[in-house]
């Protein structure tokens, strides 16, 4: 009986300890992406076309301000890099993107825009919008809306993340620890989640502000930046805090990593690091082995 108990507790020791192994405990870089040129504005999200084999980098920006002789739409661009993070070209949509991410469902390159939500008042240009591309995957210099504004994503500023399967996005609210599950086809979010930043070690002002990564991975669907531990925190849909994969101790994170340079593609956590490369880097990092 004393040997078949020591088994058991083995046994639970043993599985413990590959759930724990499935969370990378120091993060694993997949890829750099050196910018080419200055960010028209700032530099804020990266998205990745599977059918092309190519990353898009959005600048996010406001459009003119009123009195402005220029059309009411915003000259932040969106790149285009190879899978090595070589530059190829850029367009100018004339979108204040936030997010941009590859939707399987349309096969179209998505973006949800600044004051998606009206948080800020009324403002052109602004929802969800597909941004073209050509047979080759260039982008182009137009986009179309895809859903119009929704107050159900609550701040202004937020960078949703999308889920393909559940047709959701998950809205990270500012200085809060809360996450707004958003349906586009619904005026009201629905449903909410909040995280265990105490379990994490972390308070809201150590985190990103706006954005968090929906992974796909079951039980760790949700990564947030802890800015101010160089850390990628990893929670599931209930709140709960189920481990962390440390971000290279060398890594120079400044005050703009809790608002924008963020992004999760090609199942990569990416973090723009500015003090490296002329005009700064991507960094794409593994946080999972279960990632594919």
């Amino acid at each position: 009986m004393r040997f078949t108990k020591t088994l058991l507790v083995s046994s639970c020791l043993c599985l413990a300890s590959v759930a724990q192994a499935q969370i990378l405990p120091e993060a694993t870089i997949g890829i750099k992406i050196p910018l080419a040129a200055k960010p028209t504005t700032r530099p804020m999200t990266v998205a990745y076309v599977p059918y092309y084999n190519r990353y898009y980098i959005a600048d996010g920006g406001l459009a003119p301000t009123p009195g402005d002789f220029d059309i009411p739409a915003s000259k932040s661009r969106v790149h285009a890099y190879s899978s090595e993070g070589v530059y190829i070209l850029s367009a100018k949509p004339g979108l204040d993107n936030r997010s941009i991410y590859f939707n399987p469902n349309t096969r179209h390159l998505e973006s949800v825009t600044y004051n998606v939500s009206t948080g800020a008042g009324f403002t052109p240009n602004t929802g969800i919008y597909t941004i073209d591309l050509n047979d080759q995957g260039d982008l182009q210099d137009n986009a179309d809306e895809a859903f119009g504004v929704n107050p159900a994503f609550g701040d202004a500023a937020t960078m949703p993340t999308f889920d393909p399967k559940s047709n959701h996005y998950f809205a990270k609210q500012e200085r809060s620890n809360l996450v707004w599950i958003i349906d586009p086809g619904k005026r009201e979010n629905v449903g909410e989640i909040a995280l265990d930043l105490k379990a994490a070690g972390a308070q809201t002002d150590d985190v990103s502000d706006h954005f968090i990564a929906y992974t796909g991975i079951a039980g760790e669907e949700l990564a947030l930046l802890d800015v101010d531990h160089k850390g990628v925190l990893i929670f599931d849909l209930k709140g709960k805090f189920i481990g962390k994969s440390a971000l290279p101790s060398t890594m120079k994170l400044h005050a703009q990593n809790h608002f924008t340079g963020l992004g999760y593609a090609n199942s990569m956590f990416f973090v723009f690091h500015e003090s490296e490369g002329e005009f700064g880097t991507y960094y794409g990092f593994k946080i999972s082995d279960l990632a594919k």
